[in-house]
């Protein structure tokens, strides 16, 4: 086996799409704070940083074991829009496992940390979280990827990092999980409709596949670049959230780059789809620090 460096490694991981996993434990952790529940000292700080680096730890497994699934499935190949180093043999498949196998060990570990020093209702969030993201290309496969990836970064990450920071559970803070949860998904979605004709060639299914690349093209332009604005709009009118959560809606600049992008499906097709997923990840970045700015600040009002 050829030799790997730290940033082969780190690449691997598909470091680009972090925002969606590390944002919800940001804004969660603004939200307690927003709210006055975060109790005083620096636990709770350390607790943060602890499920940050969970969250980063089981995320990364989680990409790792889908690529080499992808791979030994065939949905990842030379005709597809794949992850090269297992395609073009820069890794083999058994690195890519046993790397897998060591992220998801390290982040059991720091998940177990973290349930010791704040309460044992962690250890039923993380073990949910930790079995659905290890099924994640199993549902992929059979069109429930989507809703899989909801449930991990849209509930389970909100649930669990307000009840890890505070020892408590927090059920009001599940006001964050459309908007977070829909970005989300949108990663996922403007990939699996890239993916639709290599993924029909495999014998999987996905949501994108079941509705087809023109609707999908709609639904990614038309919903989910639209929910979250409108969610947190509707939150804030309901007083759930505090007003100067609309700071998230400096990320309609974003949000409205990728619907232009999605809209010329009918005149470019597939293409048009060609690198929203990343774009899409940027979106949740922007969105989600603004939209944590805007918590954090309010407790100056």
């Amino acid at each position: 086996m050829a030799k790997h460096s730290l940033k082969d490694w780190f690449v691997a991981t598909r470091y680009w799409s972090f925002p969606v996993s590390t944002m919800p434990v940001l804004v969660s952790f603004a939200y307690v704070f927003s709210k006055g529940m975060l109790p005083s000292g620096i636990m709770p700080w350390v607790l943060f940083a602890l499920c940050l680096l969970g969250v980063v730890l089981l995320h990364s497994a989680g990409n790792v074991l889908s690529d080499w699934a992808d791979y030994r499935t065939g949905v990842d190949n030379e005709n597809a829009f794949a992850v090269p180093n297992l395609v073009f043999h820069k890794f083999e498949p058994v690195e890519y496992l046993t790397f897998s196998a060591v992220l998801f060990i390290a982040g059991v570990t720091v998940g177990a940390v973290i349930a010791i020093l704040s309460g044992p209702g962690l250890w039923i969030i993380g073990g949910i979280g930790v079995l659905l993201t290890a099924l994640y290309s199993v549902l992929k496969y059979h069109a429930l990827g989507d809703l899989d990836i909801f449930v991990i970064f849209g509930v389970l990450t909100v649930l669990g990092s307000a009840y890890a920071v505070t020892g408590e559970w927090h059920p009001d803070a599940l006001v964050l999980s459309l908007p977070l949860g829909i970005i989300t998904v949108a990663v996922l979605h403007a990939n699996n409709t890239l993916d639709i004709e290599t993924d029909r060639a495999a014998g999987i299914k996905t949501f994108a596949m079941l509705i087809g690349g023109k609707a999908s093209s709609r639904l990614y332009a038309s919903v989910y670049m639209i929910i979250p604005f409108i969610s947190v709009i509707f939150a804030v009118c309901c007083g759930w959230l505090h007003p100067l959560a609309l700071l998230c809606l400096v990320a309609a600049i974003p949000a409205w780059k990728n619907i232009k992008q999605a809209s010329t499906f009918d005149k470019v097709g597939i293409e048009a789809m060609k690198g929203l997923d990343q774009a899409t990840a940027k979106l949740h970045l922007v969105f989600s620090l603004a939209l944590s700015a805007g918590l954090f600040l309010s407790v100056l009002l």
